[in-house]
C-alpha cells in the first residue's frame, strides 16, 4: 500500500469516527448545559466554595467569576512550582525558577500549555498530576462555559442573563471531560501508553552509557491533554514519545480526541438556539477548512524533490517512522488548526510551506475546529463580522440567529478579531529589534524569523506548539510569552461575553424575505471567504517573510 494510499485512508476512518460521535455527543452536550438538575457531589463542591449553581448571571459577573477563578489557578499553579523541592514525590526535583514557573503557570491555566522545559528533567509527580492535569481539566472546562455562555446569548431574548459560571464549569469537567477521559484513559493503556508513579530508572546502554527515564500517570494526562484541546506533553517528546503515543493506532485515536468536543460542540449549538441547520453551516465551515489544510499539509510534505525525499519516501526528517508523512500531517494540522498544540513531530523540519500551513492554522484564531470552546465562540464571531459584510452589500441591517448585529455587537466583535494580531506582530517585532531575544534563534533567516514568529503565533492564540530551534527558557521568552498567552486567552472573553450580553438583552426580529439565510451553503462559503480575507490581510507580510520566503527559495 502506498504511503499516500493509507494516508487517505486513515483520514476517512479518522472522518467516520467523529461522524458517528457527532450528533450523541453534541446532542448530550446540549443537555448537560440546560440541564436544571445538580448531583450530590456537584452540590457539595457548590456548597465548599460558595456558590449559587442556580442564580443567573449578567455578563458582567459571569466574566468576573472566569477572571478570578483564573487568577486563582495562576498563583495556585504558581506556588506549587515554586514549592515542588519540598513536595512528596518530586523525585528529586528541585523549586522552578520565579519566570519559568510564572510561564508554566499562565500557559496552563490559558489552556496554552507552551513549555519551555523538559517535562521528565523538571516536573515530579505531584506538579504534574495535582497541578498540570488539573488545570487541563478546568482550563478546557473554563472556554466551553464562555462559549455556552455567547450561545446563550443567541438563544435567549429580554434579558441579560447568561446562566452561572460555576455550574457550567463543574458540569463541565464531571458530566464531559472526566467520563471520557477515563474511558479515553484505558483505550491508551490499552495501547501501551503507561500510567504508573515509578521513580527515576536507568534503561538500556546506550553509546557506552545508560539513559534515565521515570514513569507517571502518562495515560490519564495525555488522554485530557487531547480531548481539552491542552497540548502539555509529560516527556519533552510529546506526542511522538512511545510512553505517551505508543502505535498508530494510538495516534490516530489521540487526533480522534482532539477534534472530538470541537466539531460536535456545532451540534450542541444548534440545539441551543433551536435551529439544528445553523449549527451545520457552522460545522461545514469548519470542515471546509480542516480538510483543505489537511490536503495541503499532504501535498507539500509528500511533494519533496530530490534523491533524499525519493529515497525517504517524502519529507520523513523529523518525523516518526511509526506514523510516516500522512498521519504526522493530519495531526500537525489538527493540532494547530485547535489550541492543542501536541505535536507528533519537529513542526521545524516540516517543509518551508508546511510550516506556514502550520503558522496560518493557529493564525485563523484556531476555529476549524479550534479549541474546546474557545473554537465554537471565535467561529461565531466570524459569523457575526460575516453577516455584518452581507448586510454592507445589500444594503441592510444586519442579522444573525433572529438578532440584529449593530455598531455595539461589531464592535465587540472587531476588538475581539484585533487582539491577538496585535499581541502577536507586536511581540514579533520587539524580539526582533533586541539583541537578546534575537540570540536565541538557532537558525537565521526566514527560518530564524519563522521560530520567533511561531511561538508569539502559538502563545497568543493558546496553541502551545513549538516550532523547535528557539531557546525560549530565557527571562524574555518566559515572560512576554507568558504575558501574551494570558492576554491572548482572557482580553477576547471580555468581548465574547460583552457580545453574549448585548444578544441577550435583544427582542428577536422575525425573519423576512430579505434576512439573509445563515444555514445555506452560499453563507458558508462566505463565512469561509471572510476567514481567509481577515487572516490573509493581517498576516501575509509577516508570513512573506518567514515561512513563504523559506518555501520558494528551496
Amino acid at each position: 500500500m502506498s504511503p499516500v494510499l493509507a494516508g487517505v485512508l486513515q483520514l476517512l476512518a479518522l472522518i467516520a469516527a467523529l461522524a458517528l460521535a457527532y450528533r450523541p455527543l453534541g446532542d448530550y452536550m446540549a443537555r448537560v448545559y440546560s440541564s436544571d438538575k445538580h448531583y450530590k457531589p456537584e452540590k457539595w463542591i457548590y456548597k465548599a466554595i460558595g456558590a449559587n449553581p442556580s442564580a443567573e448571571m449578567r455578563w458582567p459577573a459571569y466574566l468576573r467569576a472566569v477572571l478570578a477563578f483564573s487568577a486563582v489557578s495562576v498563583l495556585f499553579l504558581y506556588g506549587l512550582q515554586r514549592a515542588q523541592g519540598i513536595l512528596p514525590g518530586s523525585l528529586g526535583f528541585v523549586a522552578i525558577d520565579p519566570d519559568q514557573a510564572f510561564n508554566t503557570a499562565a500557559s496552563f491555566v490559558s489552556n496554552t500549555n507552551w513549555q519551555s522545559y523538559y517535562g521528565e528533567q523538571a516536573m515530579g509527580h505531584v506538579v504534574q498530576t495535582g497541578g498540570l492535569a488539573v488545570q487541563n481539566f478546568v482550563s478546557a472546562a473554563v472556554g466551553m462555559a464562555v462559549a455556552v455562555a455567547l450561545v446563550r446569548g443567541f438563544a435567549r431574548s429580554r434579558t441579560g442573563e447568561l446562566g452561572n459560571f460555576w455550574a457550567d464549569l463543574v458540569r463541565g469537567v464531571f458530566r464531559i471531560l472526566l467520563p471520557i477521559s477515563v474511558i479515553g484513559a484505558i483505550v491508551l493503556v490499552a495501547c501501551g501508553a503507561i500510567q504508573n508513579f515509578a521513580g527515576i530508572h536507568e534503561v538500556g546502554q546506550f553509546l557506552g552509557g545508560t539513559q534515565q527515564w521515570n514513569g507517571g500517570a502518562v495515560a490519564s494526562q495525555e488522554v485530557i491533554k487531547e480531548l481539552g484541546t491542552n497540548g502539555g506533553g509529560y516527556f519533552n517528546a510529546n506526542s511522538s514519545h512511545p510512553f505517551e503515543n505508543p502505535t498508530p493506532f494510538s495516534n490516530l485515536f489521540e487526533i480522534f480526541l482532539i477534534l472530538l468536543i470541537p466539531f460536535s460542540l456545532t451540534r450542541t449549538f444548534g440545539r441551543m438556539v433551536g435551529n439544528l441547520r445553523q449549527g451545520y453551516a457552522i460545522l461545514a465551515t469548519m470542515a471546509t477548512i480542516w480538510l483543505g489544510f489537511v490536503a495541503l499539509m499532504m501535498w507539500t510534505e509528500f511533494a519533496g524533490n530530490g534523491p533524499a525525499f525519493d529515497i525517504a519516501g517524502g519529507a520523513m526528517e523529523g518525523k516518526e517512522t511509526r506514523f510516516g508523512i500522512a498521519a504526522s500531517s493530519i495531526f500537525s494540522v489538527s493540532t494547530t488548526l485547535t489550541s492543542t498544540g501536541a505535536v507528533n513531530s519537529f513542526h521545524s523540519s516540516f517543509t518551508g510551506l508546511g510550516g506556514g500551513i502550520q503558522l496560518l492554522g493557529m493564525q485563523l484564531g484556531e476555529i476549524a475546529p479550534g479549541g474546546v470552546g474557545s473554537g465554537l465562540y471565535g467561529m461565531l464571531i466570524m459569523a457575526v463580522i460575516a453577516v455584518f459584510i452581507a448586510g454592507l452589500m445589500v444594503g441592510r441591517t444586519p442579522e444573525y440567529l433572529g438578532k440584529k448585529i449593530g455598531t455595539r455587537e461589531i464592535k465587540f466583535a472587531a476588538c475581539y478579531i484585533l487582539i491577538t494580531p496585535a499581541l502577536v506582530l507586536g511581540f514579533t517585532a520587539a524580539a526582533m529589534a533586541l539583541d537578546t531575544p534575537a540570540n536565541s534563534m538557532t537558525n537565521s533567516g526566514a527560518h530564524g524569523f519563522s521560530e520567533i514568529l511561531y511561538a508569539y503565533t502559538s502563545g497568543a492564540n493558546n496553541n502551545g506548539s513549538a516550532f523547535a530551534g528557539l531557546n525560549a527558557d530565557t527571562q524574555w521568552f518566559n515572560s512576554t510569552i507568558g504575558i501574551a498567552m494570558l492576554l491572548g486567552r482572557f482580553l477576547p472573553m471580555v468581548f465574547v461575553l460583552a457580545l453574549a450580553g448585548s444578544l441577550a438583552e435583544q427582542k428577536p426580529v422575525p425573519e423576512t424575505a430579505g434576512t439573509l439565510r445563515t444555514d445555506k451553503p452560499l453563507y458558508t462559503g462566505l463565512l469561509v471567504g471572510t476567514i481567509l480575507i481577515v487572516t490573509g490581510l493581517t498576516y501575509f507580510p509577516a508570513l512573506a517573510l518567514g515561512p513563504l520566503a523559506e518555501g520558494l527559495a528551496s
